[in-house]
């Protein structure tokens, strides 16, 4: 039986580099075909892809239905706008995950504002969003009782929010473990599968990268 070895130890690694061109060709021509209509060609996407996608969503919701949703739009967009994957930007994968990242953080800022809403319903006075660890490590956060400084903060997160998307993944998910769902450092670790230390020290450039937008500098700057 032949495994494809040489002495020089370049051919189980150059066989590897084809595979992944290998894949990478197909795909863009499975979404060529996608393009044209070809439904087929969409499930073979989806019967490669789709236990990555689901992955990414459980993990982060922590919740198979939703993560199920998510699955759907993700492959609903490919359909409806195929010509946004971009072969010569890198694998499909990669891309597929990134909608698949954006569908989730939509359906996690949608639970904070109902979780939010029925806690202050509930109890005037524990209107507690899980962000008060991430806030205070970027210095906005406010316990203040003055109903315009509640709005002032509320504005202060949606600026957050909205730098938090122009991360890096792998400095953005935890932060956005920590500032939607409350989670500890240790947590997020644990979910994510990765070393605590690596976790912070993601968490902490990310933190670095949000005080140089501009918007936030300026919340700063005010403090």
């Amino acid at each position: 039986m032949e495994l494809g070895l040489t002495f020089g130890g370049s051919g189980p690694k150059t066989s590897a580099r084809t595979a992944v061109d290998a894949a990478r060709d197909e795909d863009g021509l499975l979404v060529d075909r996608v393009a044209r209509g070809e439904a087929a060609a969409l499930e073979r996407i989806y019967d490669r892809h789709s236990r990555g996608v689901y992955s990414l969503a459980v993990r982060l919701l922590a919740d198979p239905a939703a993560a199920e949703e998510v699955v759907q739009e993700t492959f609903l967009k490919l359909w409806r706008q195929p010509h946004a994957y971009q072969p010569s930007r890198g694998r499909l994968l990669p891309w597929l995950l990134g909608v698949a990242h954006h569908h989730t953080v939509d359906m996690l800022r949608r639970r904070q504002l109902e979780q939010r809403h029925r806690a202050s319903t509930a109890s005037p006075g524990a209107n507690g969003d899980g962000l008060a660890d991430v806030l205070d490590s970027l210095g906005l956060a406010s316990s203040e009782e003055d109903p315009q400084l509640r709005a002032g903060a509320f504005d202060q997160r949606q600026a957050i929010g909205r730098a938090l998307a122009d991360l890096p993944v792998e400095q953005r998910v935890p932060l956005e473990l920590a500032y939607y769902r409350g989670m500890t450092q240790y947590e997020v670790a644990t979910l994510l599968g990765v070393p605590l230390g690596t976790v912070k020290t993601r968490m902490r450039l990310g933190l670095q990268q949000l005080r140089k937008v501009p918007e936030l500098s300026v919340l700063w700057s005010e403090r």
